[in-house]
């Protein structure tokens, strides 16, 4: 399984695709690496690839969010799981002048409790998608009109697919 992680302004797509101790076979933006990687101390951590040597310092500033240092530079690092993907979701009606809702995970589409037109108020519930056995209601956080609904009930999703379109 693939994980985002945003390394200041760049986001990169990691994945560990085999571990046998400290040697790790991880894919960084589909490019394959092999690593030895061993922690020397409590949040540090020496790292060989391509027999080159680099050290790495871990420091977390909250739950999904580090900071990472190395000899030279001091990067602000987040981990963008699928947690962090349903939550941003769920903040992205933030008052532009359209605005789309979607789920951060594939799924299937419940219920939709609207109507091209409708004027919904803040709090009201717009869909309803079933992902990873459990049922999540998008609400706007906002008074919006509805613009345009891009599925129905019963369509199997992508993630990040445009549900419905708000103004």
């Amino acid at each position: 399984m693939s994980t985002e992680i945003n390394i200041n302004d760049r986001t990169a797509l990691v994945e560990i695709l085999s571990r046998d101790d400290n040697k790790v076979r991880i894919s960084i933006d589909k490019k394959k690496y092999d690593a030895d990687i061993v922690m020397v101390e409590e949040g540090v951590y020496s790292i060989i690839i391509d027999n080159r040597s680099h050290n790495i310092e871990l420091i977390r500033s909250d739950h999904k969010n580090y900071v990472v240092n190395t000899y030279a530079r001091s990067y602000d690092v987040e981990i963008i799981d699928a947690e962090s993907k349903y939550q941003k979701s769920r903040r992205r009606d933030d008052g532009h002048e359209d605005a789309v809702i979607s789920s951060p995970m594939p799924g299937k589409v419940v219920k939709i409790l609207v109507k091209v037109g409708d004027e919904v108020k803040a709090g009201d519930t717009v869909v309803i998608v079933s992902a990873m056995k459990m049922e999540s209601e998008y609400k706007v956080k906002k008074d919006r009109v509805i613009r345009e609904i891009k599925v129905k009930e019963g369509d199997t999703i992508e993630a990040n697919q445009p549900l419905v379109i708000i103004e």
